[in-house]
């Protein structure tokens, strides 16, 4: 899932982090600059035992903008970084930043361990054998102490906080809202599948839903690509390979079922893509996309005679947006693993791939009956197996809902579940309020985290009204908390101008 975050969020974002794409948001005003420092935290590597590591530490890397905060007024708005590098997160959540001018907050992106530079066991941590501290308890707890060592070393003890994340962090910010509630006054979890990764759900609602967005361009289209697949196969069967290459555009020929599968893998997680960032503006997060990708991707494919050429360009969309790629290596390009919506490239691909075969359920399918696509499976007990081989670990599919409840959030409080309904996470989320202050919102032409991204003319009058709501929750949360910490202060005789410069 990750967002390219790529969920980064998962192929996407580890395509974007393979090519060191650290990108501004595009389109509209310029995001606002917060003039981010880089800094680190020696971090424990272990918060849950005294003995294998001790006090041992690893260099946690953090992002902080005190440019918009007012001591004493202003709270800290707090990243629970994903998968992938800190920067990427910190250039497109531009509405953060928008919130902190207007609430005068301090600003903090922290890094996710075993992500970008926070590596515990420096280049060997993606390593079989050095991924056991790789759980989303020890991400939450580096993120707890951080925050607490933050307060003391700013001198702003009583500061409130609000967790912020999209996609992964969207489900981390919401956890730390219930698992440290004494330390975060509430929580922003955009497009945070917490029902559907902790093993509830249907395990073909993630492709039909990307189905469904390119089934909104006309019915044209859906066929268009229907067709395009099941004569990829037909030809297959034939023994056409060469015919196929010729025709998709691939570098070698398919010999084999294998490479046939990995072929509509490939092609399969270009969708993912386009409908995770089917935004109104081009945007470059992932790879540079134009505007309504989608759109131009049922363009791209009915442009073209022959479907199978057709099918070739909508892929290259996003597996060659330069146009300089001569010809598709779909095992170079694109790697199977635990997570079927993808994982990417490179040692931030092999974090996630581990995720995804210990905590984090992600068993989606396509069946080529409720969706466009072939038919590719990915069952428990094939989870189960290739986490064996890979990794030499056992999925523990109950764990996250044992932890924080799926969507029984009934003790939860002060949080905040955004969704857009163009993105195929949305439908493994929250998409009702559960209570009086845990909040869903529902975006209409809203893609994957819209919501965080910088304002921008062509946003949908929807996400203006989020954005509205979301800011106005969090005012009041901070204030809340505020009120909070008088009343136990002035128990205890401490005044309110003690309380205010304390923060």
């Amino acid at each position: 899932m990750r967002a390219p975050s790529l969920p980064a969020l998962p192929w996407a974002l580890g395509l974007l982090l393979a090519l060191g794409l650290h990108s501004q948001e595009l389109g509209g005003r310029p995001a606002l600059d917060p003039d981010f420092r880089e800094r680190y935290f020696e971090q424990l590597l272990d918060h849950f035992n005294f003995e294998r590591f001790g006090n041992e530490t690893f260099r946690q890397r953090f992002l902080v903008s005190e440019k918009f905060w007012k001591r004493g007024e202003g709270p800290l708005f707090f990243y629970t970084g994903n998968e992938g590098d800190v920067w990427s997160f910190a250039n497109n959540s531009g509405f953060i930043l928008e919130l902190a001018a207007e609430q005068a907050a301090l600003v903090v992106f922290a890094e996710h361990r075993y992500y970008g530079n926070s590596l515990p066991f420096g280049e060997h941590s993606t390593q079989r054998g050095h991924l056991e501290l790789l759980t989303v308890e020890q991400a939450l707890a580096d993120f707890a102490s951080l925050l607490q060592w933050l307060r003391q070393d700013l001198k702003a003890q009583d500061i409130p906080a609000i967790a912020f994340g999209g996609s992964y962090g969207g489900m981390l910010s919401a956890y730390m809202r219930m698992k440290y509630p004494h330390l975060v006054a509430g929580a922003l979890a955009a497009s945070a599948p917490v029902v559907s990764v902790a093993g509830f759900g249907d395990s073909y609602q993630f492709f039909r839903d990307v189905s469904a967005d390119f089934e909104g361009q006309g019915p044209k289209c859906a066929q268009g690509v229907r067709d395009a697949f099941q004569q990829i196969k037909d030809l297959f069967l034939q023994g056409a390979y060469t015919m196929i290459s010729q025709m998709f555009g691939t570098c070698k020929p398919l010999s084999g079922w294998k490479d046939l599968v990995q072929l509509f893998g490939f092609a399969r997680n270009a969708f993912t893509v386009l409908a995770m960032m089917d935004y109104p503006y081009p945007t470059d997060f992932i790879v540079g996309l134009p505007a309504n990708p989608v759109k131009v991707a049922c363009d791209q494919l009915l442009n073209e005679n022959q479907r199978i050429k057709g099918l070739g360009a909508l892929v290259g969309l996003v597996y060659n947006s330069t146009g300089m790629e001569p010809c598709y290596d779909t095992y170079l390009l694109y790697q199977t693993c635990a997570d079927p919506t993808g994982c990417g490239l490179g040692p931030n691909a092999k974090a996630w791939d581990y995720q995804a075969c210990t905590e984090i359920n992600l068993t989606f399918s396509s069946n080529n009956v409720t969706d466009i696509f072939p038919e590719l499976l990915f069952t428990e007990e094939l989870r189960q197996q290739y986490c064996l081989d890979k990794w030499g670990v056992w999925p523990r599919p109950n764990w996250l809902y044992t932890l924080f409840g799926g969507a029984d959030l009934r003790a939860a409080s002060n949080i905040i579940f955004s969704n857009g309904d163009l993105d195929p996470w949305a439908g493994g989320g929250i998409q009702r309020n559960l209570s009086a202050s845990v909040i869903a919102i529902t975006i209409q032409g809203g893609a994957h985290h819209l919501d965080l991204r910088a304002p921008n003319p062509a946003d949908p009058t929807s996400v203006l009204e989020a954005r509205k709501l979301e800011a106005t929750l969090i005012r009041q949360w901070v204030a809340e908390a505020r009120r909070e910490m008088w009343m136990r202060r002035t128990q205890h005789g401490v005044s309110e101008a003690e309380v205010r410069s304390a923060s």
